[in-house]
């Protein structure tokens, strides 16, 4: 009787930080790892986290239990058959994560993806890939600073010829006197 009491309080703890790994993370992916071994699994556990991504092994029971009455993951239950690992990625590592992935799946071959969750909404396995082409924070953060440099420019060479072709102006206007008086 006590090891099932055990048992069962080692699947709550389970589920607790499955939600509190639900909780930091933006978008959810996923995959099929039946086929991969231990090494497979370390190998793209590593990739990951180089991004600051996590892969989750758990039972489909446990993490059904996790998003139970969770409108932002419920639409998750759809993917939850056969053996499930899950990506669990937040809002600065999504493209990274996807890309980790992507990368992995070439290179073994032996697992799939079935698909994932982001904002409440499920998402094909052409959508979660899409979402490797978005460009990161940085990436972003780069275009639009580029931007308002770009912009910042304009604007100092703008101000600056304001003065200049009054100058030139009035110098025009000089040397028109001059001629005429000579």
């Amino acid at each position: 009787m006590r090891v099932i009491s055990k048992s069962l309080e080692s699947k709550k703890q389970e589920v607790t930080e499955i939600k509190q790994l639900l909780e930091k993370s933006r978008l959810a992916v996923v995959i099929d790892y039946q086929g991969l071994t231990v090494a497979d699994i370390t190998n793209l556990r590593n990739r990951l986290r180089e991004g600051g991504t996590i892969c989750k092994v758990t039972k489909n029971t446990l993490m059904g239990k996790a998003i139970e009455g969770d409108e932002n993951w419920q639409p998750m239950t759809e993917f939850l058959k056969g053996s499930s690992a899950f990506i669990l990625a937040d809002e600065e590592n999504i493209g990274s994560a996807v890309k980790a992935y992507q990368a992995f799946a070439k290179e073994s071959k032996k697992t799939t993806l079935r698909g994932g969750v982001m904002e409440g909404k499920a998402l094909s396995e052409a959508e979660v890939k899409a979402l490797a082409d978005l460009p990161t924070k940085e990436q972003l953060i780069a275009q639009i600073a580029g931007s308002i440099n770009s912009i910042t420019a304009k604007i100092a060479i703008g101000v600056k010829e304001v003065p200049a072709s009054i100058a030139r102006g009035i110098e025009a206007y000089r040397a028109k006197q001059e001629e005429e008086a000579a």
